[in-house]
């Protein structure tokens, strides 16, 4: 059984130890299906250091995110989710993790997302080979990745045909569906 978590976060700072999560997204497919949507807000960790520059990248402000609901509250709220699809006391059952630069970025984040809200059991719920779709779309233009300026999900979802709304870009509900899409395209 195939059990898929699209996800992306957007985060306020780009050291997952020091800095934290303000927004998790993503959608869960099973066996090709898709079962559900989530988008989360999240306040950040309360020891996590907030950059100007990464939050302008999302297009929030400082005020915005710590008005968002309390990190324990999602996180809370994520395994509850979790746990509709995945067994966690069951070791053959787990999600596969994927994302865009998901290996170098977001699943950093997100387990110590896990560590923050006092939970070392990352691994119940996630395979630890995660897919990342940045590295499998490198295969599937390695004819073409000279004649590409960069390989941001942006960039390279354009030259997979997809249609980009820019002002959408960097919000990670948006981001996720993106990802999924050039997913579907490169693993044909």
């Amino acid at each position: 059984m195939s059990k898929i978590l699209f996800f992306d976060t957007e985060t306020t700072g780009v050291r997952f130890w020091k800095d934290g999560i303000h927004q998790l997204s993503g959608i869960i497919e099973i066996n090709g299906e898709v079962k559900e949507e989530f988008n989360f807000n999240i306040k950040p960790n309360p020891a996590a250091e907030i950059s100007d520059e990464a939050l302008n990248v999302s297009g929030v402000t400082k005020e915005q995110i710590l008005s968002y609901p309390e990190m324990k509250e999602v996180y809370n709220e994520f395994v509850n989710m979790l746990s509709k699809y995945v067994d966690k006391f069951n070791k053959k059952d787990k999600f596969h993790l994927c994302g865009y630069n998901n290996r170098g970025f977001d699943d950093q984040f997100l387990r110590a997302w896990f560590v923050q809200n006092g939970d070392q059991y990352f691994g119940s719920w996630f395979w630890s080979d995660s897919l990342d779709v940045m590295v499998l779309a490198s295969h599937f233009f390695i004819d073409k990745r000279e004649m590409m300026q960069d390989f941001k999900l942006k960039t390279v979802c354009g030259h997979a045909g997809i249609n980009i709304d820019e002002s959408k870009l960097h919000d990670a509900i948006y981001d996720v569906k993106l990802t999924r899409e050039l997913f579907l395209i490169v693993t044909k």
